[in-house]
């Protein structure tokens, strides 16, 4: 079975302007597929960092790039990019790939990200802190409507929110088809016509908040900025449109655009521009890729240069 099959692949590796001797940053390393096409760029003198907080992505790897030497992989967060290639003794780096998200292991194997099958409300991509279920049991109604807005867009995130909390009177919350049976019954209807599940959003919602995955992605994005060195190349791929919100408005600041309020008189933000956008328009899949792995459809490539 293919642990993770990479997206956007050939596009990405383009982008990174890889060659013998550059240090490349993969912050995702999922099932390895970036990586291995990263390091058949830059051996034998380049050395590959790979990044994942999933310890069954970190063993993957290692396996399937067992024949490379050139290779560091670290299990933790890639919000933790600095403080790593500090520890390393590593100034700057000459291209840095986040691919943001899960994996398509995560979402096959018994994690709770997924309501195709029964399993339990877990979602740690770490395997480690606070699960889905803790958060479905225990959060007032507001705060629950609330980050099901947030995070997952759900128009109907207090109705959601309410059939939760009527549920959990009764019984302890701990499944993924419980959860997405509640769900259905509530605002399926409102779903009809909808090309997803109406479970769909709020599973997303839930997902964010145990892995903090927001906050993560723009920690690691400015941090990664700061690291590359001049002519280093930052690209990443996001599945969603709140991922993508961010690199726009992380790559934007970084290009020098203000991000102010309109109606302040002077600026404070200090945007400086350290880096040169490349994708005026983000990449997408081509359709034989979408057809050949449908999890690419809502992918996005932004890509920027440091200057």
């Amino acid at each position: 079975m293919i642990y993770h099959k990479p997206v956007l692949l050939n596009e990405t590796i383009d982008a990174l302007n890889l060659a013998p001797g550059k240090v490349i940053v993969d912050c995702t390393l999922g099932g390895g597929g970036h990586s291995e096409a990263i390091l058949e760029k830059i051996s034998p003198t380049g050395t590959l960092i790979g990044f994942d907080r999933d310890p069954d992505a970190i063993e993957e790897v290692s396996k399937r790039l067992s024949k490379y030497n050139n290779k560091i992989l670290i299990n933790n967060n890639y919000s933790e990019i600095k403080s790593e290639l500090a520890h390393r003794q590593m100034q700057g780096v000459d291209g840095i790939l986040f691919d943001c998200g899960v994996s398509s292991h995560q979402l096959d194997t018994d994690r709770g990200f997924s309501f195709l099958r029964d399993e339990v409300l877990d979602m740690r991509m770490s395997r480690e802190g606070i699960t889905a279920a803790h958060y479905v049991n225990t959060l007032p109604e507001e705060e629950l409507a609330n980050i099901i807005y947030k995070y997952g867009e759900e128009r109907y995130s207090r109705r959601v929110a309410r059939a939760i909390c009527e549920e959990r009177k009764n019984t302890v919350i701990n499944s993924t088809l419980q959860l997405a049976d509640l769900i259905s019954k509530r605002i399926g209807r409102e779903y009809k016509k909808e090309k997803i599940h109406p479970a769909t959003r709020t599973f997303q919602a839930l997902r964010i908040l145990v892995n903090d995955e927001l906050s993560s992605i723009e920690t690691a994005l400015q941090d990664a900025i700061d690291l590359l060195n001049t002519g280093g190349i930052i690209a990443v791929i996001s599945f969603h449109s709140l991922e993508d919100r961010i690199v726009k408005n992380i790559f934007k600041y970084n290009n020098g655009q203000c991000k102010c309020p309109k109606d302040l008189p002077i600026c404070v933000c200090k945007a400086t521009k350290k880096i040169e956008i490349i994708t005026k328009k983000p990449i997408v899949p081509t359709e034989a890729e979408t057809i050949n792995n449908p999890r690419a459809k809502s992918s996005k490539l932004r890509v920027g240069k440091k200057i």
